[in-house]
């Protein structure tokens, strides 16, 4: 799974700079490596939701449909801002979860 994981990350800075190469629009080429790195962040701290198996099958699926959204933005030059930012929604209902339930884990007093 991890080896599928990294094919798929190179597989998709090959496409971010293969299109660069055949179009020469720099401005493509930033916002795509922009957002490419906001979805890998999103993926990474997305494992803080992991306690909550729900909410973290919900932002896996999310980080999925995200990076389609990359994808689409490569072919079609159509940029779904809502599509690429949906990951969050599932971070801070995790957060606002963890704020009204606790984390349900006993916090060591040192002292």
């Amino acid at each position: 799974m991890k080896a599928l994981i990294i094919l798929v990350i190179l597989a998709t800075l090959a496409i971010i700079f293969f299109q660069y190469s055949r179009n020469k629009n720099i401005k493509k080429l930033f916002i795509a490596l922009v957002t490419f790195a906001l979805i890998l962040s999103l993926a990474v701290v997305g494992n803080l939701t992991r306690p909550v198996i729900p909410i973290f099958i919900a932002h896996t699926i999310l980080i999925i449909i995200a990076w389609g959204g990359l994808m689409l933005y490569l072919i079609r030059e159509r940029y779904y801002w809502w599509v690429i930012f949906s990951p969050v929604i599932t971070i801070v209902l995790f957060l606002l979860l963890e704020l009204l339930t606790g984390s349900g884990h006993e916090i060591p007093v040192l002292g």
